[in-house]
């Protein structure tokens, strides 16, 4: 599932294959997009913003690519088999003479031009894995609805730009926190920004996303994708429920010992 660990590794790995080099050929298959040809102008960058990438092209462009649930890019060498999915499922073809960039299922994808980008992303939160990281300013944007629940405020990008549902399920549970707990009840709420610092950071190289101290595969993360299975940290059955407002409600697990339901006082 695209986080923004995921998405930073494929800005790195499409700014190695894509950077300094000059466009061959392009096909982006988007209505809106079909006739355009970027064939000729050289790639600048590919730099990821939270959840989005952003590729710079020569002559004020950018094109702006989401992966939201399971978009991705993947990167061939010249002449090699396309192996991510069916071409029904490609939206977006980006070769050079050595290099092609192929995004596959992408839900978002837009041409702008590079000084209209705040357009696409204006409204992130501080960037977890950027270069502007602010951690004081995230802890403000968290806690300024102090009534809602944790999990749906580390999800929501405007607070910190990079966490994703897996994230969101593991940083409660490392916080001992039910994921419905009130953010403004939570102790030492600084600590919820740091934490998820440390776990995108330490997982932006990694291939499996990794919360434990263990190597085993199937002990990789404390709660995600473990329902009814026995908690790592006390054995209680881990419990799986939907968080949050259909149609956004996210599939979200914890462990009811390890982070118990908050407590709603009478009258509140």
């Amino acid at each position: 599932m695209p986080e923004g660990d995921t998405v930073w590794r494929a800005a790195a790995e499409l700014h190695k294959a894509l950077g300094g080099r000059l466009l061959t050929r392009t096909d982006l298959r988007v209505p809106k997009l079909a006739t355009t040809d970027l064939a000729g102008r050289s790639v600048l960058e590919v730099v990821p913003r939270g959840k989005h990438l952003l590729t710079r092209i020569e002559g004020g462009l950018t094109l702006h690519s989401h992966l939201r649930m399971d978009g991705a890019w993947r990167v061939y060498a010249a002449g090699e088999r396309w192996r991510g999915g069916p071409d029904h499922q490609i939206r977006a073809v980006l070769a050079t003479a050595e290099r092609t960039a192929v995004g596959y299922r992408l839900p978002v994808l837009e041409l702008l031009r590079t000084a209209d980008e705040e357009n696409a992303v204006g409204h992130l939160g501080p960037d977890l894995l950027g270069p502007d990281w602010d951690a004081d300013e995230a802890l403000r944007r968290l806690l300024a609805a102090p009534d809602r629940a944790l999990g749906e405020a580390l999800l929501d990008q405007r607070n910190l730009a990079g966490i994703g549902n897996v994230f969101k399920c593991e940083l409660c549970f490392l916080l001992r926190a039910s994921p419905w707990l009130p953010v403004g009840a939570l102790p030492r709420p600084e600590r919820a920004v740091s934490l998820a610092k440390r776990l995108l950071e330490a997982n932006k190289r990694r291939p499996a996303r990794t919360t434990t101290p263990s190597a085993r595969p199937d002990r990789r993360l404390w709660v995600y994708g473990r329902a009814d299975r026995p908690c790592m940290r006390c054995g209680t059955s881990v419990r799986v429920a939907d968080q949050g407002p259909a149609p956004q409600a996210r599939v979200t697990y914890w462990c009811p010992h390890c982070q118990p339901e908050p407590v709603i006082e009478a009258g509140s």
